[in-house]
């Protein structure tokens, strides 16, 4: 992480740039958003392991195929809002192999991918005993290297080679043998474990399984009511969740290259869309990039049931396709969590809340400041300058620092209760208009 103390408010890296003065300053800012996770079946790339991908990645290199693949479509379109995918491949297979006489050459990775892989291997006319080694992917040049024996011949990110001895011409190593497994609920189960370690702001799970789905809102609740972090998952068609860290998607939608993304692709896109939200901001509305149909219509009336049921609908809005309501599937209001709590938008705002002053107490206070009043009004003044912010950006309303933070001494000398006060304020959905004719 970077880091560093500041004069003027110009990083471009993200970090920690603290000034150390004699009166009290602030430590903590709003922590970025954007950071989406899922798992995939794939074909290519390593098994079991969380990928930390970036838009500017070498996709083909990396995962078998570019973001204009089909193979690769889930990607595309977390994209369109992410700024970050933590991706993990749940499934394995065998890899692709082909041995000509001392020569081995092996599939970087397991998967059916490796079967489109050939070596090529030509003398080098401009230097006497060499030959150059070229790998295709798909007919297209991936990697091309000069050795003089089996023996200095390098791995590329494709192709692992073993073996001795002299090298000899090919017109062509096509591998063979590459296949895919059919993953199962405990490779899921192993992706939660994996996962959770990582700093994510919302879960795709692109599953039609409602054991897995089950699994999932299980794995969302402890994270946020045990572990403290505050973070979201999108199924598809799982309303029984019933719970503020769950979206469930109703419907897909038709691209305008004619491509359909059913309601399990499409937890992709809306992953993608609420990680990459502001806190300020709601999803209500929201354009769905390079939706020009949605995959199935409602009436009305199954519109309104579907919202009721705290379910996102996807409707065609002339040429373009919107969220109807940017809501997850809470539905069970009560006293402790009331309607506001199925607005994303005002979840967003209470997960900034809780994700950032945790990280604000433990990066800056814990075992560094002493639990005396002078130590809790310096925390205290933390938090109502984190709050202000929030309120500057429009996300809160109506913060008086004087009364809706209070930060006392807890019952051991080590600790402090802090109660908060906030109102979180949402976006204008609804208009009630009253015309009178003079």
């Amino acid at each position: 992480m970077a880091g560093g103390s500041w004069t003027t408010q110009n990083k471009v890296r993200p970090g920690a740039y603290i000034n150390f003065e004699s009166n009290t300053g602030s430590f903590g800012t709003m922590g970025d958003r954007g950071i989406v996770t899922m798992p995939m079946v794939m074909s290519w790339g390593a098994k079991k392991q969380v990928m930390e991908l970036e838009p500017t990645n070498n996709f083909q290199e990396i995962l078998g195929y570019s973001l204009l693949d089909d193979e690769l479509l889930l990607i595309k379109e977390a994209f369109k809002c992410a700024s970050k995918i933590l991706l993990y491949r749940v499934n394995g297979g065998s890899k692709a192999t082909k041995t000509v006489e001392n020569l081995t050459a092996t599939a970087k990775y397991e998967g059916v991918r490796g079967n489109d892989i050939t070596v090529r291997i030509s003398e080098d006319i401009n230097a006497k005993g060499e030959f150059i080694v070229t790998t295709y992917l798909d007919k297209s040049v991936v990697y091309e290297q000069t050795a003089s024996s089996i023996d200095s011949l390098k791995s590329n990110p494709y192709v692992d080679f073993t073996g001795t001895g002299a090298l000899s011409e090919s017109a062509g190593i096509v591998l063979e043998g590459g296949s895919d497994t059919t993953p199962v609920t405990q490779d899921y189960m192993d992706y939660f474990t994996a996962i959770e370690v990582f700093d994510f702001n919302t879960m795709a799970l692109p599953v039609d399984d409602d054991t897995i789905k089950s699994t999932a809102v299980s794995f969302i609740k402890r994270l946020r009511n045990d572990e403290g972090k505050k973070i979201q998952a999108v199924l598809s068609d799982y309303t029984s969740a019933d719970y503020e860290g769950i979206i469930s998607v109703k419907n897909g939608v038709k691209l305008a290259d004619g491509t359909v993304i059913d309601k399990v692709k499409a937890t992709a896109y809306v992953a993608g869309i609420t990680a990459g939200a502001d806190v300020n901001v709601s999803n209500t509305y929201k354009s769905y990039a390079g939706a020009v149909d949605v995959d199935t219509k409602y009436t009305n009336s199954q519109i309104v049931k579907a919202l009721n049921a705290g379910e996102i609908v996807f409707v065609a809005n002339g040429e373009k396709v919107v969220i109807e309501q940017d809501i997850n599937t809470l539905t069970s209001f009560s006293s402790e969590k009331d309607k506001s709590f199925r607005k994303n938008r005002v979840i967003r705002v209470l997960d900034s809340i809780a994700n950032d002053i945790q990280k604000i107490f433990s990066n800056y206070y814990i075992g560094k400041v002493t639990n005396d009043d002078d130590g809790r009004n310096l925390f205290k003044s933390e938090v109502v300058n984190y709050m202000k912010t929030l309120q500057g950006i429009n996300a809160i309303q109506n913060f008086n620092s004087d009364k809706d933070i209070i930060v006392q001494a807890a019952n051991e000398k080590d600790s402090i209760i802090v109660d908060a006060y906030i109102q979180p304020t949402d976006s204008m959905e609804k208009l009630y208009m009253k015309v009178t004719l003079n």
